[in-house]
């Protein structure tokens, strides 16, 4: 070696400081996300396993809505009937559900000649008869429009007649004829 190159390069060390290199911040970061993920994971309400499935344990209780037989609506309408009103030899009818405690199933009734013929719909489309049925009814009756418009005018009518009757006022009441005197 030669001594003027040692010299050198030794003092060029020594006279200008060299700056390290600053480590990278990405290794933080990517490490503050994996922590912070863990603690969420770790803070989040623990799953309660499911029980297992063995023959000893009680069957789960599965609520089914079950359709009405065909025989069921037959019956009660061959007992409440006779309150259908009918246009064009159709009416609609509502059975009462003991499950539900309301008219759920509903149902087209064909009458032909002596035969009933049922057909289940999704709800009523005429509106339900309000007058001429008995209370506590298996079924709920329905009338057209036309029916209902009928039987409103009636009643008006008849609220009409009431009402001008009672306008009137009452009616004098002619005196008792006296009757002769016996001798």
């Amino acid at each position: 070696m030669y001594p003027d190159e040692s010299e050198d390069a030794s003092d060029s060390e020594s006279s200008e400081p060299v700056a390290k290199a600053k480590p990278s911040l990405v290794p933080s970061w990517i490490m503050l996300g994996f922590v912070s993920g863990a603690l969420f994971v770790w803070a989040l309400p623990a799953r309660k396993p499911a029980p297992p499935i063995t023959e000893e344990s009680e069957p789960r209780t599965v609520i089914v809505k079950t359709v009405p037989q065909l025989t069921t609506i037959e019956a009660v309408f061959a007992l409440w009937g006779k309150y259908a009103v009918w246009d064009n030899e159709i009416t609609e009818v509502a059975l009462w559900s003991s499950e539900t405690k309301d008219y759920a199933d509903s149902f087209e009734v064909l009458r032909s000649g002596g035969a009933y013929f049922f057909r289940s719909i999704p709800r009523l489309t005429r509106p339900v008869l309000t007058h001429g049925v008995r209370d506590q009814s298996p079924l709920q009756f329905t009338e057209t429009e036309a029916q209902r418009a009928e039987w409103l005018s009636e009643k008006r009518q008849e609220t009409w007649q009431a009402i001008s009757k009672a306008a009137a006022g009452p009616r004098p009441v002619p005196p008792p004829e006296k009757a002769p005197e016996r001798p």
